[in-house]
């Protein structure tokens, strides 16, 4: 059997691969420029390359997974299908009314999230459930079908069906569907029911309408990906991550590409596991700083924590509440624009600001010399010393040091009269400090305190920028795997197939039939092993995860309570008092509670990845010295190391710069740093 496996992350700088030799116990890694007219086209090329480092064919390989950003950068920029929306009458504007919430209560030009469907094209039919799913109307099924000539003359490329309550009862839904393909027979239709069958109306629309604007790109791409792999020999099969950390099939994927809307963020949080549990690390923050975003997860007793819903499109892209909300099942990070692309400016008031604006890998920062005139965070580190312009990518990619210091002095040092290595020093530490600000605030909505933790840093500009906010969050412990550079793509190849179902319906817990719970998840059960299986899992190897969306009556929102094994409304209780205290820190007895949703999480195994990526070659590991920026000291005279020879347990100090093909790590000069046994560089700063 073939024991080649290739993972694949197409971020919107780079393109990442990982390709993992079982048999052999080996790793080999590598970068390309992401292709974003044709994604596709960096993929193949860099597996080609890939497999002749390996002296491999791609007969040999067992298995690919990959990761894309092209479903989130499709709704953000809104290059997706024309579709249209059928919803119950009376809720036409429901896209444009939303929650009837203000994201900025001061902000008097509030702008508001487009909705993907304008009115013209959304449609209504009569038909009507209550809450308890009892059918108060019937589907008038000729007024389904004068919807679906309407949209056909609008020239529709997919439709999406959301009717109300349809969760509870999907049969109107399934009806709609079935008209339209009778009527639009080559359009493909998204029922909210199928893609998220969970109470909130205004979130199940958003989702079914986010999941058919994609759904004709996405299946294109993913045809031609995996037709183009076939032909040149691809064996094994080809399998996606989802935002929740599994992998699924083509089949699954092209169907519900929304799932697909943060698979490279969880990808790096499936990775931070893999690397934490083999060094013994369990309560870590995860920060994966790539071209374009930083990305940081808190992981806690070796797991990430896991959400329902998850926001897309924001206008203002880090502000909660300015996106389409979504329920989809999602790894539970923050993300914000802070990247190795991220451009720097001045603003209206004279002051130097960083991001989110990228320039991501076209034309990229003006260093890469392919029309970059804006400079960015990677110019800013490589005239701060943090980068060599002659390894970049192991020396493949040349960096243009003049270019850098001619386009920061005209754009930003002469405007704010500074000098060309001030600005580069106000860069680094504007970005670190927007990482830390926005690191702070999503560990204090835990209730947790980030000194507890350890960072463990990657991504290609992550090792970078790891050292100045571990200071400003106060943490003494940097953990950096080998291969950092590429770590997400190694996510990919650590995940198990996994998959999140659930069923919703509220019901005071003194009110719940227990047996009809039973029936629910028995069904959740069943569906979700047939997916796993098909994904490549044993039928016996099959693990659930039972929880549930609890409130107290009267409430507005409502919090995730893992299940007891025993299903009875004392256990469930007690369970929901527990979760509600751990959360908020007090202890409320005597209110009524109440459930609004079941949900499933099943997953197989992990596959087994050898834990060290990579053994040292031996030789003296010291390649130099450089000029290197640190606050403590300004410039300062710097040890340059190469992290390929590098030997275990041998403690060194900073200030230090660590070189590798895809990343460089930046250390200060009150650390000191070690290899462990696993190749992971462990840095420790002093006091």
């Amino acid at each position: 059997m073939s024991s080649l496996r290739i993972g694949v992350d197409v971020g919107g700088t780079f393109t990442d691969f990982v390709l993992v030799d079982e048999a052999r116990g080996r790793v080999l890694t590598g970068k390309r420029l992401t292709t974003p007219e044709d994604p596709g086209r960096a993929i193949l090329d860099g597996i080609t390359r890939l497999l002749d480092e390996a002296a491999a064919s791609i007969g040999d390989v067992r298995q690919v997974v990959h990761g894309t950003t092209l479903v989130t950068n499709t709704v953000i920029e809104r290059k997706g299908a024309r579709i249209g929306l059928i919803t119950t009458r009376g809720f036409r504007d429901n896209l444009e009314m939303g929650r009837e919430m203000r994201y900025d209560l001061y902000d008097l030009a509030l702008e508001k999230p487009e909705p993907l469907v304008p009115r013209p094209r959304r449609h209504v039919v009569t038909e009507r459930l209550d809450a308890s799913g009892r059918v108060l109307r019937q589907l008038d099924e000729a007024e389904v079908r004068d919807a679906a000539r309407a949209l056909k003359a609008q020239g529709v490329e997919a439709v999406a069906v959301c009717l109300l309550h349809s969760y509870l009862d999907p049969a109107h839904e399934r009806r709609v569907g079935a008209i339209l393909a009778e009527e639009l027979p080559d359009v493909p239709v998204t029922l909210s029911s199928d893609v998220a069958p969970d109470i909130r109306e205004y979130d199940r629309a958003n989702t079914a309408c986010v999941n058919a604007y994609v759904q004709p790109l996405m299946d294109r791409y993913l045809a031609k990906l995996e037709g183009e792999l076939r032909r040149r020999g691809l064996a094994g099969p080809l399998h996606l991550m989802l935002s929740a950390g599994g992998i699924a099939t083509v089949r699954h994927a092209r169907a519900n590409p929304v799932q697909l809307i943060e698979s490279g963020p969880a990808a790096g949080a499936m990775a931070a596991m893999h690397v934490g549990a083999a060094c013994g690390l369990s309560e870590m923050i995860s920060f994966d700083m790539g071209g374009t975003t930083a990305k940081m997860c808190l992981i806690e007793g070796g797991e990430a924590e896991h959400a329902s819903t998850f926001e897309a499109a924001r206008v203002r892209r880090f502000k909660k509440g300015s996106g389409l909300p979504l329920k989809v099942p999602v790894i539970d990070l923050i993300e914000i624009g802070a990247g190795g692309g991220s451009i720097a400016a001045m603003n209206a008031m004279g002051l130097l600001t960083v991001g989110p604006e990228s320039a991501g890998s076209v034309p990229g920062p003006v260093c890469y010399g392919r029309g970059g005139a804006r400079p960015t965070v990677t110019d800013a580190d490589l005239l701060l010393g943090y980068l060599s312009p002659d390894y970049f990518l192991g020396g493949e990619m040349g960096l243009d040091r003049a270019a850098v210091e001619r386009a920061v002095q005209e754009t930003l040092a002469g405007p704010l009269g500074m000098s060309v290595l001030e600005v580069a020093a106000g860069i680094h530490a504007v970005v670190n400090e927007n990482m830390a600000a926005a690191t702070r605030m999503y560990i204090a909505e835990k209730g947790r305190d980030p000194r507890r933790y350890a960072l463990l840093a990657f991504g290609g500009a992550g090792p970078v920028h790891a050292y100045g906010l571990a200071k400003l969050l106060k943490l003494s412990r940097i953990v950096v795997p080998a291969g950092a550079g590429v770590a997400s793509a190694l996510g990919f190849l650590v995940a198990a197939p996994a998959i999140d179902l659930v069923r919703s319906g509220i019901r005071r817990l003194s009110n719940v039939d227990w047996a009809e719970v039973s029936r629910h998840f028995a069904a959740m059960e069943a569906e979700a092993r047939a997916l796993l299986v098909e994904t490549g899992a044993a039928e016996g190897d099959v693990a659930f995860r039972r929880t549930a969306d609890m409130r107290f009556v009267g409430q507005g929102f409502d919090i995730p309570v893992p299940l007891p094994d025993t299903l009875d409304a004392d256990s469930v209780q007690a369970a929901f008092t527990e979760a509600y205290q751990r959360l908020f820190d007090r202890r409320i007895e005597g209110l009524p509670s109440e459930v609004l949703s079941w949900r499933l999480h099943a997953t197989a195994s992990r596959p087994q990845v050898p834990a060290t990526l990579g053994a040292s070659i031996g030789g003296d590991p010291r390649k130099g010295t450089r000029q290197a920026w640190f606050a403590q000291t300004g410039l300062v005279e710097t040890a340059v190391y190469d992290r390929y020879r590098l030997a275990p347990d041998v403690v060194l100090h900073g200030p230090a710069v660590v070189e590798e093909r895809e990343s460089t790590t930046v250390i200060g000069p009150d650390s000191r740093f070690t290899l462990d046994p696993h190749g992971n560089l462990v840095i420790d700063i002093e006091g």
